[in-house]
């Protein structure tokens, strides 16, 4: 039931002394404030590191080959060796982990040309699954399909900034015969990288064509320059790509104990990484925050004490007169409430707002490892909700304290 004359009660009491009741009310506002602050930094430091990685597979691995370190089988040392595509196969038929197998082959910086414009681009022979793993963004057009691969199709797709260079701003490019290195490939498809910084500006200045026509057309051979892979669900990466560097050193008669003859890269290890720094972070984040908003509840009970302390013959009488403890541990712990949860509201309104502030006003660049702060309403109602038990907890002990006191003791209190 709403009880009138206790609000009352509290708000003369807290009107009473203006000067204290701020004080001890900007203690819980700057705890949670800074809490929500450094964790909306947090996220933003997070979502710009984790943006400038597109929608790179997790559970995916590179492998590629490097010099030998130990002679094996009448080979010395130090031979180089490349991947073929019977590996291709081989991979597929004895390494039941893998998901998807994207074999990559590159040509390195070529001359390009439409018309009469004329660019050096990185040229790159891929599988379909390739986008799988690493995907672009298919502005028109679309990507290589297994038809491609399997006639050998001369079509081609291509970055936007290729495009940019080439193609004059209102021309559509789809369609048209681009020349690579005097042969003409067909443009069925137009891409932006997912990817910021560096990363991104260089895979839009490539063009991608068909594994197989690259290799033929630019007289390749039977090479494979890296793979590209994933592990199936709730397989680990590191198991896969270590199986899979087992049957490669067996099939270009390495040692069995070269580690150094194939080189690799766990991207899913990496992410792991990403996320314990983050975890450690947010981990850190919420012990600062919560040191400070301690240090406001501490001033919270510490002051309803002194509140306590100065009604003590107030409260004498309520006990003279029957009052029960329950009602008289209520009202002191209801006030400590409502100090608590309206200093906490306002820390919370307050810290949402910079947070909003900053992220309109710095938007994210491709340099930038910042990008776009938030704090999840969820968040802010747990920390909230945590702030106002707190307060709860604060104004009991004074409050039991309180009640411990015998009506003479207080009615005789000056």
């Amino acid at each position: 039931m709403f009880d009138l004359d206790r609000w009352q009660e509290i708000y003369s009491t807290l009107r009473k002394n203006k000067l204290r009741t701020i004080m001890t009310a900007f203690g819980v506002f700057w705890g949670i404030f800074m809490l929500v602050v450094m964790l909306g930094a947090g996220r933003g430091i997070e979502n710009g590191v984790t943006s400038g990685m597109g929608d790179f597979a997790t559970n995916s691995a590179f492998m590629w080959t490097q010099t030998t370190t130990i002679p094996w089988k009448g080979f010395p040392k130090g031979r180089r060796f490349t991947f073929t595509n019977e590996d291709i196969k081989a991979l597929r038929d004895n390494v039941p982990e893998i998901d998807m197998l994207a074999p990559r082959i590159q040509r390195g910086e070529v001359q390009v040309m439409y018309g009469l414009s004329t660019g050096t681009y990185q040229v790159q022979g891929d599988y379909p699954d390739f986008n799988a793993i690493d995907p672009v963004e298919i502005l028109k057009g679309r990507f290589i399909n297994e038809i491609d691969i399997n006639s050998s199709r001369k079509v081609a797709v291509v970055g936007k900034r290729v495009i940019a260079d080439l193609f004059e701003p209102d021309e559509e490019p789809v369609g048209k015969y681009i020349r690579i290195q005097g042969v003409y490939f067909q443009v069925i498809g137009v891409f932006a990288s997912k990817h910021t910084g560096g990363w991104g500006e260089n895979q839009e200045q490539c063009i991608t064509l068909p594994f197989t026509s690259l290799q033929k057309v630019f007289n390749i051979g039977n090479r494979v320059y890296f793979f590209a892979m994933t592990s199936k669900p709730r397989v680990s990466v590191s198991q896969t790509i270590e199986k899979a560097k087992v049957l490669m050193l067996a099939r270009h008669s390495c040692s069995p104990d070269d580690k150094e003859a194939i080189g690799s890269d766990d991207v899913e290890e990496q992410f792991k990484k990403i996320g314990r720094l983050f975890s450690g972070i947010a981990a850190l984040v919420w012990l600062v925050g919560a040191g400070t908003l301690l240090a406001g509840i501490i001033g919270i009970s510490n002051i309803m004490l002194v509140v306590v302390k100065e009604r003590t013959r107030e409260i004498g009488i309520q006990r003279a007169i029957g009052a029960r403890p329950r009602t008289i541990i209520s009202a002191i712990m209801l006030e400590a409430v409502v100090l608590t949860a309206i200093a906490g509201y306002f820390g919370l309104v307050c810290g949402v707002g910079i947070v909003e502030l900053v992220d309109h006003l710095f938007p994210p660049s491709p340099d930038n490892m910042f990008a776009h702060p938030e704090v999840h309403f969820g968040t802010a109602m747990y920390a909230l909700g945590i702030l106002v038990i707190s307060g709860a907890i604060a104004g009991s002990i004074p409050a039991y304290r309180a009640i411990k006191v015998k009506p003479i003791e207080a009615l005789r209190y000056e």
